[in-house]
């Protein structure tokens, strides 16, 4: 035990966040007087990023955007436990959204995430819960970044997303980058649940019941194991789901694009869920994804 507090890091991680939070303050209000922008999900990591905040007396608006798949534990959570979130809501749902896309969303088409997630923050200097240790392709990731969006005739975004893997290490030279402060990227699982038990945190009840990860329900960047795990949970947006991919299927056909193997919302879900690898849920509704995109333009 003596070893280990010897060697423990968490401490100088905490002080060397709340440094950085107090040293970024002035631009932070240089670019806007409210001064940062939270990106808050609700979850472990945005927890710890709130009370960093905090304990660093900076000024800050933490941000809570809707995405109309959210798990209502996690809004109720919220709510009740921080209240001064802004919640912002889309300007459509993840419902109509599948039927203007005409596409289910998929790790290669996100525009979920884009249209749900990524927007706000316009002038502000982002905080995000971003870790290296969530993903391999989060090695690369940075103290301070910016977000440049991948078509290059598009204006550059602030991302509030705290999955999304497409940044790069913030410019001097971009004075009309959008800033961005992940002051937990060193953070490893343990760091951050020490300091939430140590500061006595509260956080969303979900993590208690298995739940690893808290978002949107359904994400296609999750396991199938997980999501199936969410549609079991949450019946009501499985049906949810398959109602707009009837719709999205009605929409496709007056587009004059195939139904490919898709002849109801159904087998969409189902190709959705578990893709066109065989398994042993192989099961009605499995089309090429190179089929899917040459019909989806």
């Amino acid at each position: 035990m003596e070893q280990y507090i010897m060697f423990d890091r968490l401490p100088q991680k905490i002080e060397a966040a709340v440094s950085m939070f107090r040293y970024l303050e002035r631009s932070a209000l240089v670019m806007n007087p409210e001064g940062f922008y939270v990106a808050f999900s609700g979850g472990k990591d945005s927890v710890v990023i709130y009370a960093l905040a905090k304990l660093a007396g900076v000024r800050f608006k933490a941000h809570y955007h809707l995405t109309t798949v959210d798990p209502p534990e996690l809004v109720w959570f919220i709510r009740e436990y921080y209240p001064d979130v802004e919640m912002c809501y889309p300007a459509q749902s993840m419902w109509r959204l599948i039927v203007e896309k005409q596409i289910p969303p998929t790790p290669s088409a996100r525009y979920c995430c884009e249209v749900l997630k990524e927007q706000g923050g316009e002038g502000f200097f982002t905080v995000t819960g971003v870790r290296k240790q969530e993903s391999q392709n989060r090695q690369s990731r940075e103290l301070l970044e910016i977000f440049a969006n991948k078509k290059a005739d598009k204006k550059v975004l602030y991302l509030n997303n705290d999955n999304d893997d497409t940044r790069r290490q913030l410019e001097a030279c971009a004075l009309k980058g959008k800033r961005i402060f992940n002051p937990i990227i060193d953070w490893t699982d343990e760091d951050v649940w020490r300091f939430i038990l140590s500061y006595k945190l509260p956080y969303c009840g979900l993590y208690n019941e298995g739940f690893s990860r808290i978002g949107c329900i359904g994400c296609p960047l999750a396991s199938v194991k997980i999501r199936e795990k969410e549609f079991i949970r949450y019946p009501k947006y499985k049906r949810a789901y398959i109602r707009a991919f009837d719709r999205m299927v009605d929409a496709r056909t007056a587009a004059g694009k195939t139904k490919g193997n898709w002849p109801d919302g159904e087998s969409v879900f189902n190709w959705w869920l578990y893709g066109r690898k065989l398994t042993e849920k192989q099961v009605e509704g499995q089309i090429d994804i190179e089929q899917l995109y040459d019909t989806a333009a």
